[in-house]
């Protein structure tokens, strides 16, 4: 196969705007990287995509050479999705450019942006797209999954807010999918993931926010992890949509504002944001503080471009990860006590537990509305992730990653999850996360991809 994309490699150059890489050029090692330093694949050909039509050119000669695809736009999936052995990797991390109409309240946003540019570009417009919480995450594989962040109980999901895409679809046609135009591929690409295509553009609603919003962080130690859940169990639910609040089973930061002899020691963490005033923020921080004292906290308000670099340090390149996801309906005592036992089983200080509220403007759209692989109802997601600065530290966090999920399992709803919180995506599983959408989403993968050219990724199969 590696042959047959050599020989043909000088053909893909005469038709291609952008630049053609292949294992003897000097800047394919630097191209073939992705943020997870465990994965290390050698890709025949990438492709360093400039336009839309460079895509087209791509697929179609993966196609012609019968040449494994894999699509790189932020590196940041889990699994190493974005690159493949002996196969073309597509690199759309070129195609940045981003349009904000504050008029119309809507933003084009090209498939290889970052979360980071997205937010600088919208705002400068005091508007912003709900998104995920680490800056150099990509935002096509983000939104095509879903997108949870610090907006979604106030505006949704990222997919939720989708008005159209551009997408070049296996046979190398580039399609506008929207609610007047291939409704069915825009149904699937929305929580699909990249089963359909290659997104070279987003059309987003925006909302008012910021440029200012209230963050907060409240620490605890290890013995009081039950008492914490129990408090945002009661809390959370209960607070209105403009706050959002995610729990953290986390090592104190080494931040100015933690005593020393606290600094990177497990336990247990409530981060609250408030788009919302000051007096409001306090409020709730303060019903925290008056029922279960933190170790020490922090207050302050924080441009949401901040906001939404807040945690990039600790998931930054260069790190060995893996992770796997789960719902849950509530905070059972049953699920605490499973949560309490696992969490300090963990040995790389960078390795954690998030739980993210899913309610308010989660789960008010329809159930059928979008292909999301999730239900609707109010639930908490979890994602229990290993960061770890060496490969021998993952082989420990790896297996307590994996016991901890097994551990939560019977406490969770079903045994499918969030398809961006996959590193392996069995097939039992994303049939499970789909549940009946999966035989609707089948069928129109056999329109737009019935020889499942793109499967890395959580693969639903083509209808046979």
């Amino acid at each position: 196969m590696t042959q047959t994309a050599s020989s043909g490699i000088e053909e893909l150059r005469t038709r291609f705007g952008g630049q053609v890489l292949g294992p003897d050029d000097a800047r394919y090692d630097e191209a073939r990287k992705v943020w997870n330093a465990d994965i290390d694949r050698r890709p025949a050909v990438i492709a360093r995509c400039q336009s839309a039509a460079d895509v087209q050119a791509a697929v179609l000669y993966a196609t012609e050479h019968a040449l494994e695809i894999s699509v790189r736009g932020g590196a940041h999936s889990m699994s190493g999705a974005a690159v493949v052995d002996d196969g073309l990797m597509i690199d759309v991390s070129g195609l940045k450019a981003i349009t904000v109409s504050p008029s119309s309240k809507r933003a084009l946003v090209g498939g290889g942006a970052t979360l980071a540019e997205l937010d600088a570009a919208t705002q400068a417009h005091g508007l912003a797209v709900p998104a995920g919480a680490i800056s150099h995450t990509g935002v096509a594989g983000l939104t095509l999954g879903g997108g949870m962040g610090w907006l979604t109980r106030k505006h949704g999901l990222s997919l939720d807010n989708l008005e159209s895409v551009q997408i070049v679809t296996a046979d190398g046609e580039l399609r506008r999918a929207a609610g007047d135009e291939n409704p069915e591929l825009f149904w699937a690409v929305r929580g699909g993931g990249g089963n359909f295509g290659v997104v070279t553009e987003f059309e987003f609603r925006l909302h008012e926010v910021g440029p200012i919003v209230q963050y907060g962080l409240q620490f605890w130690g290890l013995d009081e992890g039950a008492d914490v859940l129990r408090l945002a169990r009661d809390l959370i639910p209960a607070l209105p949509r403009e706050f959002n609040v995610v729990i953290g089973c986390v090592s104190a930061p080494p931040a100015p504002f933690v005593p020393e002899e606290l600094r990177g020691q497990p336990g247990y963490a409530l981060i609250v944001v408030g788009v919302t005033s000051p007096e409001a923020h306090e409020e709730v921080l303060a019903t925290i503080r008056e029922t279960l004292p933190p170790l020490f906290e922090v207050a302050t308000p924080m441009p949401y471009t901040e906001l939404q670099k807040s945690i990039d340090e600790g998931n930054a390149w260069g790190f060995h990860c893996y992770d796997k996801g789960s719902y849950l309906e509530d905070l059972s005592d049953e699920a605490i006590q499973v949560i309490t036992e696992q969490w300090p089983l963990r040995r790389s200080p960078l390795s954690n537990t998030l739980f993210y509220r899913l309610d308010e403007a989660y789960s008010e759209v329809g159930e059928d509305d979008t292909a999301f692989g999730g239900g609707r109802s109010p639930r908490y997601a979890v994602f229990i992730v290993a960061i770890c600065p060496t490969p021998e530290l993952l082989d420990h966090d790896r297996a307590w990653v994996r016991s901890f999920w097994e551990a939560l399992r019977p406490h969770a709803i079903g045994i499918g999850g969030y398809v961006n919180a996959m590193a392996e995506s069995e097939d039992a599983r994303v049939r499970a996360t789909y549940g009946p959408k999966y035989e609707r989403l089948a069928r129109i993968k056999a329109i737009y991809d019935p020889g499942n050219v793109f499967h890395r990724n959580a693969n639903i199969r083509p209808a046979s």
